[in-house]
């Protein structure tokens, strides 16, 4: 029989749509999912569903589905991140030759796909972790991937990739080589940091309107932000979250204020850590999801609290650019994050395609994003673009008002508290840190060094000496 073009591995929501979208782009499918766990029909049930694509083969022996795929193999694996994704490498393995492609789809951690990288290089397979945005539809109709490890692994399913990916505004595919080893997953779990904060803005934006407005004048006020530089594809589904309505209620109201996590938000705050990079605002987005999980115990604290009437009316322009300030902060700590780690890896990353591939297709596409491509050709971070600058400078009224509003209201405001005490902190020419270098010095001898001192000597006090 004629082979596949490409064999996908995992018939969850993502690689169902995936194989859709590939199959409809015109390339010939085999797909494979396991039997067990309550699966045995997973494989024959997406045939008989999608009978009008005569191009996807269905298989459920793993040895059948390798060998239905022209050489050299194109495999992609849309499973669980985890132990999961080394199990079934070292199932492909020996049914594998030498310049076979093995791609992970999934939300891999990184510096696992770095190792896996290296691993299948030793028996001559190459291995791409490609970070996939865009969710069901995305996949479906052409989502945002971001390929890395090696190149010319990536030179073999490029025609793949950029054919099924979604399209920027100049038809370009929102697929680019990201870089060696693990620099693709790195690069998408930035993309869902980011993602974090920019749906934590927002909740705080409702959680802040919402002490003076009901969900339909909110969704009225969000439209008008829709029109502007604010415009993304969170702030639209945002306001068709709001407008819909169950009978006499809107769904919102009915929904459970739990957020859960899949753990890329958290990654990208422990990752900062590491690197010395400043992540702020993807760390307040990822604790603010972690305080909504202690339900019971927020409703029993809350009986104890009176609050103060509040004062003051809410100045919604001040609050459309106080959300405008952050949302700069949030994409300049997630750029700078990809930044330290370009050079900690030696990946050269290139930050304007990145934004470039991030235009169309993913979660966080939007107008700035479109901005960003070419405010990063020309300057190595947002900060140091003057536009940008200035733009801050003048947004920091907006986001001071705002936040006493929040504070006075007892609004939980602290992803937008987060952007503004970054801004602080780096416009502050002397922080108080010398107080820290000094305690550091009373109690663990670690010296300090001395302000106009050219000769970067450490010094030591004895500071209980009379």
């Amino acid at each position: 029989m004629d082979k596949s073009d490409v064999g996908l591995i995992g018939l969850g929501v993502m690689g169902k749509s995936l194989s859709l979208n590939m199959a409809e782009k015109g390339f010939k499918v085999s797909v494979y999912n396991r039997t067990d766990g309550g699966e045995a029909q997973v494989v024959s049930h997406f045939i008989k569903e999608n009978r009008s694509f005569k191009h996807i083969l269905g298989f459920t022996q793993l040895h059948d589905f390798v060998a239905s795929i022209e050489r050299p193999r194109k495999l992609l694996i849309m499973i669980k991140a985890g132990t999961a994704v080394d199990t079934v490498i070292e199932l492909l393995i020996p049914l594998l030759d030498e310049g076979d492609v093995v791609i992970d789809g999934g939300n891999s951690h990184y510096l696992d796909t770095l190792k896996r990288c290296h691993y299948l290089a030793d028996h001559g397979i190459y291995f791409v972790g490609c970070g996939i945005s865009g969710g069901e539809a995305g996949a479906r109709t052409g989502p945002c991937l971001m390929p890395g490890g090696a190149y010319e692994g990536y030179q073999i399913i490029a025609p793949l990739l950029e054919k099924i990916s979604a399209k920027d505004s100049r038809n370009q595919p929102c697929c680019a080589y990201i870089g060696k080893d693990g620099s693709g997953h790195f690069i998408k779990m930035v993309h869902n940091g980011i993602e974090y904060a920019e749906m934590q803005l927002l909740a705080e934006v409702y959680a802040v309107l919402k002490t003076s407005m009901q969900s339909e004048e909110i969704a009225e006020v969000l439209s008008g932000w829709l029109a502007t530089d604010l415009s993304s594809y969170l702030l639209d589904i945002t306001i068709t979250i709001l407008k819909k309505r169950d009978g006499e209620h809107y769904v919102l109201d009915t929904i459970l204020d739990q957020a859960g996590q899949k753990g890329t938000g958290s990654w990208s705050s422990k990752t900062a850590l590491d690197l010395g990079a400043v992540t702020t605002m993807m760390s307040s987005a990822v604790f603010a999801r972690y305080v909504s999980s202690f339900k019971a115990q927020r409703e029993t604290f809350s009986k104890a609290i009176v609050p103060e009437t509040p004062t003051g009316t809410l100045d919604v322009e001040h609050l459309e650019n106080a959300y405008r300030f952050a949302r700069i902060i949030n994409h300049h700590q997630g750029f700078e994050l990809m930044r330290l780690a370009s050079v900690e890896y030696d990946w050269q990353l290139d930050l304007s395609e990145i934004a470039r591939i991030w235009t169309q297709g993913c979660i966080i596409r939007s107008h700035f994003m479109e901005a960003s491509v070419e405010i990063l050709k020309d300057k190595p971070s947002f900060l140091a673009s003057s536009p940008i600058f200035e733009k801050l400078l003048h947004l920091e009224r907006p986001i001071k008002t705002s936040i006493f509003y929040a504070l006075n209201h007892r609004v939980g405001f602290d992803a937008f508290w987060s952007a503004y005490h970054y801004w602080i902190s780096m416009t502050t020419r002397e922080l108080p840190a010398n107080l820290i270098q000094a305690q550091r010095d009373f109690f663990g001898a670690h010296t300090y060094q001395l302000k106009g001192d050219s000769s970067s000597e450490y010094y030591h006090t004895n500071w209980n000496e009379a």
